[in-house]
């Protein structure tokens, strides 16, 4: 990458020679702010450390032009570089890999199996799927988990449910909602009902048969539902890990074990943790024996620690009490902690969204409203009905997914169904069709593309600066685990493109220059390709 480069160049500086100090900036290809930190220090104007600065630095390699503008000190990349970068896009099949090493575990989505993924759970799936696709690019080994809760009272309540109303005949998580709706109401009605669901509570973490039996049946069905919108939305998971699993392995018992040795437990009845810097106390284990999801929680974190180098959690906003709790503990038992990317959630017009209540707006009705829309302005287009079917589909998966994606997780959004289908916006769609139309130009051109980059204006020289970049936002996502700065890359290409062919002819060019451009359009198809795979959005060559 470009940036090794400066890098290197500016090594003689110690830490300030450090990536944190080089920026992108629209006047260079890249530029150092270190004069601004050193003058600071030494009192000197940023504008004499620079000039000082740029005696020091020979251009090598890559760097053609290395320049002192106000202090910043700027720079450039030359005809060499801007050639092997069309040259390895063009050539090399994994083009935006780098070589990282690792084996990282990504835990996402991990919804309680009493229902169907509401619009919340798609940003905590999109968030975490994109971000595994992207290490995966860095050459990370990595492992995607979905944590099944199935120990909970929520669980619990749902197998009341299916022993008092059955399952309704439709897709087996809006069913099994059905049930955990009808059993909570039922429970609001009779409340000496509570000692049912504290007795398959306490026998299903005591192994009995009869009583697993029905719980796996009623998860089984439910995650059977959850897996079919996931896949939908193009989010897979390498393995759907049982919270019980830790009971049955002994994990939960080595924590409560350290635990206890180190003499932090209270018993009295319960099973309690002091925590300082909480107000409230952490219950580990309930009078009746039965453990809590923390408890399991550490569990799994424990096993997590001995089987892989990174661990990555997302989870919603409303989870950051919880997750300092988590952290807090695990730090007090030596653990290797997670990084926790913490998410807002997402607003629709409906209101505020509760299982319990049964007031919810599903993945999969937003998925069909999305598509439904998406057919009704591509339907005066050209395409058989066939096409219809599978452009619609495409666009609506890109529109939840990058506008799910574009906002900073810590950010709360609001998914605006026709922003989010806008083909002239920031948009998924926006992206999608700048990709089919360099599709169309390649299709109708008949020639090898010949890059010369002595004859790029400064718009197409730009763009292959762009496209450089491609690895250095793989590797910032991975070292920052916000995927949104990916989905701002992969606009300001988008738009970057839309310029150059509103300003530059390629088919209609000279012979030279139209071989040139058309190695450029070459390039920058097969980036938003790469591009629109890494966020798990379909890319159409037509549309």
């Amino acid at each position: 990458m470009f940036l090794n480069l400066i890098k290197d160049a500016i090594q003689t500086l110690g830490e300030y020679g450090e990536e944190r100090f080089i920026k992108e900036s629209e006047y260079a290809d890249l530029t150092s702010t270190v004069a601004f930190k050193i003058a600071k220090e030494t009192r000197k104007s940023p504008e004499d450390v620079a000039d000082e600065i740029l005696t020091r630095i020979t251009p090598t390699g890559y760097i053609g032009k290395v320049e002192s503008v106000n202090g910043y000190i700027n720079f450039y990349a030359n005809y060499e570089f801007l050639e092997d970068t069309i040259e390895a896009i063009l050539n090399d099949e994994n083009y935006g890999a780098i070589r990282m090493k690792g084996k990282v575990l990504i835990e996402h989505t991990s919804a309680n199996p009493d229902g169907p993924l509401h619009i919340g759970h798609l940003r905590n799936s999109v968030i975490g799927d994109t971000l595994a696709r992207i290490f995966r690019k860095a050459g990370l080994d990595v492992r995607t988990h979905y944590y099944i809760n199935d120990m909970g009272r929520q669980m619990a309540i749902t197998v009341l449910g299916i022993e008092n109303f059955g399952l309704k005949d439709k897709k087996p998580d809006h069913a099994i909602a059905e049930a955990y709706i009808s059993a909570n109401r039922l429970l609001e009605n009779n409340p000496e009902l509570e000692k049912k669901v504290e007795d398959l509570m306490l026998k299903y973490e005591n192994l009995d048969k009869e009583t697993e039996r029905k719980f796996r049946e009623a998860i089984e069905k439910a995650m059977a539902g959850i897996r079919a919108t996931m896949e939908r939305i193009n989010v897979y998971h390498d393995e759907f890990i049982w919270e019980s699993d830790f009971i049955r392995n002994g994990y939960v018992d080595k924590i409560l074990k350290s635990l206890e040795s180190r003499g932090l437990i209270k018993k009295n009845g319960a099973w309690i943790m002091e925590l300082e810097g909480f107000e409230k106390e952490v219950v580990l284990r309930r009078e009746n024996g039965t453990s809590l999801y923390v408890t399991r929680d550490l569990a799994y974190h424990l096993w997590k620690s001995e089987n892989f180098d990174r661990m990555i959690n997302v989870w919603g906003a409303d989870h950051k009490l919880y997750g300092a709790q988590l952290l807090k503990i695990l730090e007090i038992l030596g653990i290797k902690k997670p990084e926790i990317v913490f998410f807002e959630f997402v607003s629709l017009p409906e209101g505020k969204m509760s299982t319990r209540k049964g007031k919810f707006i599903s993945a999969d009705e937003l998925i069909e409203k999305v598509k439904e829309e998406a057919k009704k302005i591509i339907a005066s287009r050209e395409f058989s009905a066939e096409e219809v079917e599978k452009i619609s589909e495409a666009v609506a998966i890109g529109a939840i997914r990058f506008d799910f994606l574009k906002v900073a997780p810590e950010k709360p959004m609001v998914f605006d169904m026709s922003k989010a289908l806008d083909f002239e916006r920031q948009t998924a769609s926006y992206i999608q069709y700048t990709y089919s139309r360099a599709c169309s130009i390649l299709r109708k051109s008949y020639e090898e593309p010949e890059f010369s980059p002595e004859l790029c204006e400064k718009v197409e020289r730009d763009l292959v600066i762009m496209l450089s970049k491609l690895p250095f936002y793989v590797y910032r996502v991975v070292n920052e685990v916000r995927p949104n700065i990916f989905a701002e890359y992969m606009l300001a290409l988008a738009s970057k493109f839309n310029e150059f062919y509103r300003d530059y002819p390629v088919l209609k060019a000279e012979d030279e220059v139209r071989r040139n451009r058309i190695a450029i359009v070459s390039a920058v198809s097969k980036c938003l390709k790469i591009g629109l795979d890494l966020m798990g959005i379909p890319a159409l060559e037509r549309m």
